[in-house]
């Protein structure tokens, strides 16, 4: 909701500067998304007058004028051809500044020289959406105003214009006299309300020239109408249309226009037709029916359906209740009686109708929100009083006015205690009375009781809490002292979760961004993953109400979830990725469904491979206590052949982990190498050991020694250095693989791996027989289990 200060003056007096104000519509719970001041950099830009204007003698597309700015007139050279002799234009002195920071200097054109710019409403910096076709070229010319005065007060270009985000619980602010009403209530100062009076000039009475029937009131609780003779259409008057393009509406006409200030002045939609439109002089409200056509004022037709309520003629359809006018009952310049509708629509219809035709509007976006019933009248005189004081038709006697539904203030029994023990305050009963007649709601005191009276236009205050609410707006959230929550126990975090926040901060320091994805995904994404027909991963939980064939299924696994991650970030240019997420997987076995909490990692790194991923999975089992993490060859469907392994400690196994294969890669439509891994976190969470052990330094040396062995290819590098550990005995400190290599003076399906073997002695220094005597035992070994030779 877009809020001319200025406007707002009108109906509240607010001396505060504009920082003050924004910080105290904040405090008391209206939401200032943004202040802007249109015209701030503008500078020396003046109302001026066209005294003559002719060619340009020394060029064909220019012109030269006198313009008379006040105190001077002025010679200007332009190639606009809008320009008579007689308007009245914005004219940038010299020294004048525009909108885009463009400085006015004396410019010779031709050989004459001219003292300054007539100025467009571009140059001006004002929005060209909101301005009619014919003032969006050329120069913008201006009714007449006093010459030399500044042309940005007359275009409202010296107004803050404050930018709020109304609630959809407060559809009453959604109007300058609802925030008119909010900075009353913040200062403790009044409400400037307009006096509406209807003089009705006109001779007949509205019962012999308008019917009005509702046929469908459970749609439409009240309607009423009057009507306008004699009417003149034209353009409105600027101040007008300058109020409206502050709020970001674009000036029509001046019956349209009018209609539009109202709904913006008060918060109640209008709508005017042209009556010898509407055929039988009667007003319909009724459903529409099935296939029923309607073009509305966009130039749109519309297909309408029986769910939807619309303002008919006895032959058809001229409007879109709520949402938007019929394009053939439209006002044209050739409009001499007008019937100017005021109504109140069901919320829940409107919002229906408007998201069913994409048709979303200023009318409806108010109407499903909520408008007071009482309003009606009110807005609907208010834009007679305007038609009739600015001399642009004469309204007929009388109202139409039909209501089914009738809404008193309504009263809520406030108890003190209650409000001070839900606040943590300890007011009185007279300031709790004082800061609630600050916004209209009255009361009366009883037994020890409250009784607030509250207005119909506050529909979201309906028990004692709403009431509690208020208060603490107008006290003051920053008054209300810190206490402790009563009668709740602390929350704590459970070692689990504790225990899973340590892992992604040990992933974090690895460089892993987290992401999050949706639980649920397309069954097609096991056809991407080429998983096979009997493959477990493809039993997966259906929903039941599902948001579409994209969302229908409960994750098995979350690989594809995280290439999704990848592939957007690499059509996006960032190829360096390492990401992990924490999830959970859902299964059904039988009539059982589980569920596994998951970890993924996954990385999208030019210079990365298979060793990298398994080098920060060891990093991070390490750091858990994992000591004796295996990686076993394994192959699965979706990881490159060769390239793939399951995660093995204490006899469980943990996860997978390996290369995404080629073909799924394409199916993905990624050309890079992509590495992941997926982990059961509750069975890390069960193997894992964060007992700290200390032992203290060696007091004794070690002695090293180098081994590289030739083994069969298919024989894995852990199941050597087991068999060494094994075979060392106590005295073997570590084992640490150190080389692999494959190629010359190697067969083709041999390997050479390359050992260094640490023995030390708690108790003494070894000797050399004593670590050779071991090391034979363990060549020994080598050989005789695994075939193996020294190289």
């Amino acid at each position: 909701m877009l809020v001319p200060l200025s406007w707002l003056k009108e109906y509240v007096e607010i001396d505060e500067d504009i920082e003050r104000l924004e910080e105290l519509f904040i405090m008391t719970g209206s939401k200032v998304e943004s202040i802007k001041k249109p015209g701030e950099n503008i500078k020396n830009v003046v109302v001026g007058k066209v005294l003559e204007i002719e060619n340009h003698p020394n060029a064909d597309r220019l012109r030269v004028a006198k313009v008379d700015v006040g105190d001077q007139i002025l010679t200007i050279v332009t190639g606009a051809t809008n320009v008579k002799r007689g308007d009245y234009v914005p004219v940038a002195k010299v020294g004048a500044v525009l909108a885009g920071g463009l400085l006015i200097n004396k410019t010779t054109f031709r050989g004459i020289e001219s003292e300054g710019m007539m100025c467009s409403a571009e140059e001006l910096g004002m929005d060209e959406d909101l301005l009619s076709p014919e003032k969006r070229e050329g120069i913008l010319i201006l009714p007449e105003l006093p010459l030399g005065d500044d042309v940005k007060k007359y275009l409202g270009l010296d107004d803050y214009i404050i930018e709020f985000e109304i609630t959809t619980n407060r559809p009453d602010c959604l109007s300058i006299i609802g925030m008119a009403r909010e900075a009353a209530a913040i200062f403790g100062r009044n409400v400037k309300y307009p006096e509406i009076k209807v003089s009705e000039k006109a001779k007949e009475n509205i019962e012999d020239v308008l019917k009005i029937r509702i046929e469908d009131s459970d749609l439409c609780p009240r309607y009423a109408a009057r009507v306008v003779k004699n009417v003149k259409i034209e353009e409105s008057p600027l101040w007008i249309q300058k109020k409206l393009m502050a709020c970001g509406v674009r000036p029509i006409n001046n019956i349209v226009d009018i209609t539009n200030y109202v709904m913006l002045e008060m918060g109640q939609p209008l709508h005017a037709f042209d009556y010898e439109k509407i055929a039988g002089n009667t007003i319909v409200v009724r459903r529409a029916k099935d296939g029923e056509k309607i073009t509305t004022l966009d130039g749109r037709e519309r297909v309408l359906s029986p769910d939807m309520l619309v303002i008919a003629d006895i032959e058809k359809p001229s409007a879109i209740a709520g949402v938007m006018g019929g394009e053939y009952s439209e006002i044209t310049e050739k409009t001499r009686t007008i019937i100017i509708e005021s109504a109140n629509f069901y919320g829940s219809s409107i919002r229906s109708t408007s998201k069913k035709l994409g048709l979303r509007t200023e009318a409806s976006s108010r109407f499903e929100k909520g408008i007071d019933i009482n309003l009606v009248p009110v807005a609907l005189d208010r834009a007679a009083q305007l038609i009739e004081e600015l001399g642009y038709g004469e309204v007929v006697k009388g109202v139409l006015d039909i209501s089914y539904k009738k809404v008193e203030p309504r009263e809520i029994a406030v108890r003190p205690e209650k409000i001070n023990a839900l606040l943590g305050t300890s007011l009185n009963i007279s300031d709790m009375r004082s800061f609630l007649d600050r916004i209209d709601i009255k009361t009366r005191g009883e037994n020890g009781k409250i009784y607030a009276i509250i207005p119909t236009y506050r529909m979201d205050i309906t028990m004692e809490a709403d009431i509690a609410e208020e208060i603490a707006r107008f006290y003051g959230y920053d008054n209300i002292p810190e206490t402790t929550i009563k009668n709740t126990e602390l929350g704590y975090k459970t070692q689990e979760q504790n225990f899973e926040d340590m892992v992604k901060n040990y992933l974090i320091a690895l460089g892993y961004y987290e992401v999050s994805t949706y639980s649920f995904y397309s069954p097609k994404v096991f056809d991407k993953l080429n998983l096979k027909e009997q493959n477990p991963l493809r039993n997966a939980v259906r929903i039941l109400n599902p948001l579409g064939e994209d969302y229908s299924i409960m994750r098995t696994t979350l690989i594809p979830s995280v290439l999704d991650v990848l592939k957007t970030n690499i059509s996006r240019g960032i190829m360096d990725v390492k990401i992990f997420e924490f999830g959970r997987r859902y299964f059904k076995e039988g009539d059982e469904y589980k569920e596994t909490k998951t970890v993924a990692l996954a990385i999208s790194k030019p210079d990365s491979d298979f060793y990298d991923l398994k080098g920060d999975i060891e990093a991070v089992t390490g750091k858990l206590g994992i000591k004796d993490l295996d990686f076993i060859r394994e192959e699965v469907e979706y990881l490159h052949p060769g390239r793939s392994a399951g995660l093995y400690a204490d006899g469980r196994k943990l996860g997978i982990m390996g290369e995404i294969h080629p073909e799924v890669l394409e199916n993905y439509e990624i050309e890079k190498r992509i590495y992941v891994a997926e982990i059961n976190f509750e069975a890390v969470f069960e193997v894992s050991n964060l007992e700290k052990v200390y032992t203290p330094l060696p007091k004794y040396p070690a002695i090293e020694r180098d081994i590289a062995v030739v083994v069969n290819d298919e024989i894995p590098s852990k199941e050597v250095q087991v068999l060494i550990r094994n075979t060392g005995g106590e005295l073997l400190e570590e084992v640490m693989l150190f080389d692999i290599y494959k190629g010359v003076q190697i067969p083709e399906d041999k390997k050479s791996l390359a050992f260094t073997i640490r023995f030390r002695s708690k108790e003494r220094t070894l000797t050399d027989d004593e670590v050779n005597n071991i090391m034979e035992r363990i060549i020994k070994t080598l050989e005789e289990k695994l075939g193996a030779r020294l190289r």
